[in-house]
């Protein structure tokens, strides 16, 4: 015998999950262990939509096979607790609850993580192409709805809504879901409602505000919807009822937030549930013992909002006590810092701010010692001191650098800035102010955990490798965060699989072990404290965290080891600086320290500080780039920036490959003209020669060079060619040849690149000039010696529309023309051979080019006739 069955006092979607789990086990039993909600037998009363068994009419001594739904808590199932004794009983688990130590264990365990348990069976009855009835589509309906709040609580997932669709074309009534969901407070429940309200309480356990109220009702009852309801009238983070029912007191409780689970707190009083609701059934226990025994449960299962460690900077730049005052005044300039912490060694000191330094400067004390002008009793914390602790320090001593210490050594700090972004965090979450903004199709945050994009957006094997990536910093105990271009694009909708992760530590170690648990390559850079790891097509950039300063314009940064905030400020513009958290604690949580996801929103571009374009003047390049690629706009000041670069000369500094390196990266572009014509507007292309502006000829001749390569690449052939040389021949076609090698050495090309462009463009020309199109030998010999480059462009040069079509002509077709016949073919023939080999094979190229002959008979018999000549 098979029986299906569920939790005491079952509600719509414990009902449902077992008319499911009938379709799927069709001669299991349905029975259940206790009480039903009022509602639910309501329903049964209504539709009669299944036949229930009473527990009393069951031998449970015939019972082989136990299929338990929407609960596993042996508590929870009344008297069929016995059957779990049995070691030959048979027991499959459906099931959407976290799982727990105390759980029921079975051979088969269906454990989702969706709004309801109906999700799970309605996914199953569908994948299998079982039939249900409208009814049953209804019930299951009821279920979904019921259970996640007609979609609306944070626990509804999109497999939720998924189900319902499939449910509604089944036939699902939701006048009847309607009906039975519409909750009217009868008069005895209005009273116990307005008696809840009066005695709440509200105890504040680590940030977190939650408010217990207490309760009686006669009988029995479903009072769980007023938990909802004083949610929704109260602002607090959680709620806790007492009520007393008769013998016994029902607990019921509410969590909107991640630092408390409900369920785990309604475990100690054997109940469950879901991290966001759990109910429990006390009995013989006065209500003010239970009161005291749920205070220390609270205490014991709350997570503190935030700690030191979850808010702090980290590693932190300090500077030593013997070092002088006009170093420390240095390292604040080079680094971009107002307060360096003083250490001897390893061992903290004090604090030192820019303030006292510019004072001791102005007082002559420049070579002073760090450690005389130092704070040393400046507020320290550890790194477990909740972040409230925290804010009131600063508040109430004024003090706007917090130093984090493990023991007397420095491990990070907590800054103005870090309090007020934990506060509009912690603002948001508890005002219910939502900080989503849809981008494309991605949903962004301040705050927000997206690893249900990662999951959505990244394919499967992608998506655990960021998870064991987590795991593996975890072990190593370093930060680990995903960045770059990857998490721009992903949130604006688009895929990029370049995979970049930023370790707060050391980036090579850490790139080592984790190639070694998935056996791969890894290369390291120790200079730049870099690596990459390598299996098969699979590629993974690896940087340890660092920050970067530049000893003058337009010169290559020094690096060094620094915090993810700091590396990600080093980046060029606000978009590039959005991270995502990988460690397994936070994994998926979005880091967005400078605004990148307000920019995606208003599709700009922005830099991060003002002198951006003075530190690196390519940076005005990437930023033409990226406004044209994503349609974005650049804002007033990043525009005022780069021009304030340009008068001042900056990228006359520049050195030429990097430029160079530039210019390659825009004609990589789907579309490189626009980016073309946005530099020339900045008048950024007469960096490369005081010549050079975009004309409307020079624009219509690159568009021209655009077409043609779309063309070429559109053909398939597979055939190598220099994308960049076109592009630069374009560029630079308007300028005489002294001009020309000017712009090429200002570009620092290479000298076989140099002649190469060079002599490409005056091909073209002599191309143009002696091409004779209707004559396919001329064609033939005139460009079968030339490169490809210098074919091309003169295809884009030329606007000879028969001109462009022999061009054509020859790269389809004509350059594939061979004879068939050989040197030994010839020799095969009576030839001798000699310098007359090379002569007939080139006639009988001749002639194959007229399309005279054909065929290798037609070749030998060509040949025949010129030795008969």
């Amino acid at each position: 015998m098979e029986i299906i069955t569920s939790h005491i006092n079952a509600d719509f979607d414990a009902l449902a999950s077992t008319i499911g789990a009938k379709k799927i086990y069709p001669d299991a039993v349905i029975v259940f262990p206790g009480s039903l909600e009022k509602k639910v037998r309501d329903f049964i009363d209504a539709f009669h939509p299944v036949e229930i068994k009473k527990l009393k009419d069951i031998d449970l001594e015939k019972v082989k096979r136990l299929i338990l739904v929407d609960t596993k808590h042996p508590d929870r199932i009344g008297q069929l607790k016995e059957l779990l004794l049995r070691p030959d009983m048979k027991i499959h688990i459906y099931d959407h609850h976290p799982i727990k130590k105390s759980d029921i264990r079975g051979e088969l365990e269906v454990i989702e993580h969706v709004g309801a348990v109906s999700t799970i069976f309605t996914e199953i009855i569908q994948k299998k192409k079982i039939p249900i009835t409208p009814m049953e589509a209804t019930i299951l309906c009821l279920g979904i709805y019921e259970e996640t709040g007609s979609l609306t609580y944070s626990s509804t997932t999109p497999r939720d809504l998924v189900a319902v669709s499939y449910l509604l074309k089944r036939g699902a009534n939701l006048n009847i879901v309607s009906d039975f969901l519409k909750i009217e407070l009868s008069r005895e429940e209005f009273t116990l409602l307005n008696e809840l309200v009066q005695s709440l309480r509200e105890v504040v356990i680590h940030g977190v505000r939650i408010k217990i109220g207490k309760g009686a009702i006669e009988g029995f009852g479903d009072v769980a919807h007023l938990a909802h309801k004083i949610m929704d009238m109260e602002d607090t983070d959680a709620i806790v009822l007492l009520i007393s029912m008769a013998d016994k007191v029902l607990m019921v409780a509410r969590s909107k937030v991640a630092e408390l689970d409900v369920s785990q707190v309604l475990s100690d009083f054997g109940g469950g549930g879901h991290p966001t609701a759990a109910s429990a059934t006390i009995k013989d226990t006065p209500l003010e013992i239970i009161e005291e025994r749920l205070i220390e449960s609270l205490k014991k299962n709350v997570r503190p909002l935030k700690c030191a460690r979850d808010v702090m900077t980290t590693p932190v730049i300090v500077i030593q006590h013997n070092s002088m005052i006009i170093d420390a005044e240095d390292m604040m300039t080079r680094y971009g810092v107002n307060v360096l912490p003083v250490v001897k060694k390893d061992r903290y000191m004090g604090i030192l701010t820019r303030e006292v330094v510019e004072k001791a400067l102005f007082h002559g004390f420049g070579k002073s010692k760090c450690l005389d002008f130092a704070t040393t009793d400046a507020i320290t914390v550890s790194s477990h001191v909740p972040i409230s602790e925290v804010e009131a320090s600063m508040i109430e001593q004024n003090q706007r650098f917090v130093p984090v210490l493990d023991g007397d050594r420095i491990i990070g700090a907590i800054t103005r800035t870090d309090i007020l972004r934990s506060l509009y965090e912690d603002f948001l979450r508890k005002s219910r102010v939502s900080a989503k903004e849809l981008v494309g199709e991605s949903v962004l945050g301040l705050g927000r955990n997206i690893s249900g994009i990662l999951k959505e957006k990244l394919p499967s094997h992608l998506y655990d490798f960021l998870k064991m990536a987590g795991e593996v910093a975890d072990d190593l105990k370093f930060g680990a965060y995903l960045v770059g271009g990857c998490v721009r694009d992903m949130l604006r909708g688009e895929e990029n699989l370049d995979i970049d992760i930023v370790v707060e530590g050391d980036g090579i170690a850490f790139a080592k072990k984790l190639g070694e648990k998935i056996g791969a390559k890894v290369t390291t850079h120790e200079r730049f404290g870099t690596a990459r790891v390598i299996k098969g097509d699979f590629k993974l950039d690896v940087a340890t965290a660092r920050t970067e300063y530049y000893e003058f314009p337009a010169a290559l940064p020094k690096v060094e080891t620094s915090s993810i905030k700091k590396d990600l400020y080093r980046r060029d513009f606000t978009i590039n600086t959005i991270a995502v958290k990988l460690n397994k604690r936070d994994f998926g949580q979005l880091i967005d320290f400078f605004g990148g996801q307000r920019d995606l929103k208003d599709r700009v571009i922005r830099v991060l500080h003002n002198l951006s374009f003075i530190e690196d003047p390519t940076r005005a390049f990437r930023a033409i780039r990226f406004s044209e690629r994503f349609g974005f706009k650049l804002t007033k000041h990043t525009e005022n920036l780069i021009k304030s670069a340009i008068r001042m000369n900056i990228f006359e500094k520049l050195s030429g490959t990097r430029l160079y390196d530039e210019l390659m990266l825009t004609f990589n572009e789907t579309n490189p003209i626009k980016a073309l014509k946005r530099l020339g507007d900045y008048e950024l292309l007469k960096v490369i020669h005081p010549k050079i502006s975009f004309s409307p000829e020079i624009e219509s001749l690159l568009q021209s060079v655009h077409d043609t390569i779309t063309w070429f690449e559109l053909l398939f052939l597979k055939e190598k060619y220099d994308r960049g040389m076109l592009y630069i021949m374009a560029l630079l076609y308007k300028l005489n040849k002294d001009e020309r090698e000017l712009a090429l050495d200002r570009l620092s090309v290479t000298s076989r690149l140099k002649d190469k462009i060079l002599k490409g463009v005056h091909a073209a020309q002599e191309i143009l000039r002696r091409l004779k199109p209707g004559n396919p030998v001329e064609i033939y010999h005139l460009l079968m010696s030339r490169d490809i480059e210098s074919v091309l462009f003169s295809m884009a040069l030329t606007r000879d529309s028969e001109k462009k079509k022999a061009i054509s002509h020859f790269l389809l077709e004509l350059r594939n023309v061979k004879p068939a016949l050989t040197g030994n073919d010839l020799k095969n023939l009576g030839i001798p051979p000699g310098p007359e080999y090379s002569d007939i094979l080139r006639k009988i190229l001749n002639e194959k080019l007229m399309k005279r002959l054909h065929t290798k008979e037609e070749e030998i018999e060509f040949v025949r006739r010129l030795l008969r000549q």
